[in-house]
């Protein structure tokens, strides 16, 4: 799968926002937009979670964090969650191709990541990329970032959808996001995350059940966000709920083309 950026690709709210925070600030999520809405979390079904983590964490350098239940993974920007489950697939048949991350130096992290077991799909030296493939065929997206001030920070996630137009529309108009263009792809920004868009030419598997099972975007005033969305006519596979045993609340949705999505309230407190 062809990608490239160019000097303004990199030049989003996310990311300059990312270039000022220290490691000492690590569980924040970045501030919400106007609709109360911002990064939350990417959630994937493998079926052994430790090895996911051992990677993101010993190898990448991701803070782990537990709280009750919980046990997940710290970025700057957002949260790693793993579910113990067999995957139908991974993410390049997937509505969810790819997920993107930038990092200061491509070099350690590829030589970390082989050493490790994962698989390098593709290296672009001229625009400072490269794609790795993770257990569970969960394909990730490095770029170089040098003046970046912390190991790693997620960036985008990448979809592959027939309907570009009209699912960027659809996170435009519901969740604030603002739309642009990086590189040759469409794109729409929400705090912490740049939502892209790739052109499938075959139909596209819904996310849920493969190894990126869901995305997660933590939402101030989740409870009336929802009847707003359910306004709109979303149906919710999961309704508005509290569940203090985790400390959240949450609701999942699966969007029109087929992204399962869960909202969350109170991830920004970890």
């Amino acid at each position: 799968m062809a990608n490239s950026y160019n000097s303004d690709c990199m030049r989003t709210p996310a990311i300059f926002t990312l270039l000022a925070l220290t490691p000492s600030l690590f569980a924040q999520l970045p501030p919400h937009n106007k609709e109360g809405v911002t990064m939350g979390h990417l959630h994937m079904l493998v079926p052994d979670p430790e090895v996911h983590r051992k990677i993101w964490r010993d190898v990448l350098g991701i803070k782990q964090v537990k709280r009750g239940q919980l046990d997940v993974l710290v970025l700057p920007d957002g949260v790693l969650a793993f579910r113990k489950g067999d995957p139908t697939g991974g993410t390049e048949e997937s509505i969810v191709n790819h997920l993107g991350f930038i990092v200061p130096k491509l070099a350690p992290v590829k030589e970390k990541l082989v050493a490790a077991g994962c698989k390098v799909v593709r290296e672009m030296p001229e625009t400072k990329q490269m794609f790795i493939m993770f257990p569970d065929a969960i394909k990730v997206e490095f770029t170089e970032v040098p003046e970046m001030k912390v190991p790693i920070a997620h960036h985008h996630i990448h979809f592959y959808s027939q309907h570009v137009e009209e699912m960027r529309a659809w996170y435009v108009k519901h969740f604030g996001a603002i739309p642009g263009r990086r590189g040759k792809f469409e794109k729409a920004d929400l705090p912490g995350v740049d939502l892209s868009w790739g052109v499938s030419k075959t139909p596209v598997a819904p996310s849920k059940s493969r190894s990126v099972d869901h995305i997660g975007f933590e939402v101030r005033g989740l409870e009336a966000f929802c009847k707003k969305l359910e306004a709109a006519g979303v149906k919710f596979d999961v309704p508005y709920r509290d569940v203090p045993a985790i400390g959240l609340k949450l609701a999942f949705f699966t969007d029109p083309w087929g992204t399962y999505v869960e909202l969350t309230e109170g991830l920004d407190t970890l």
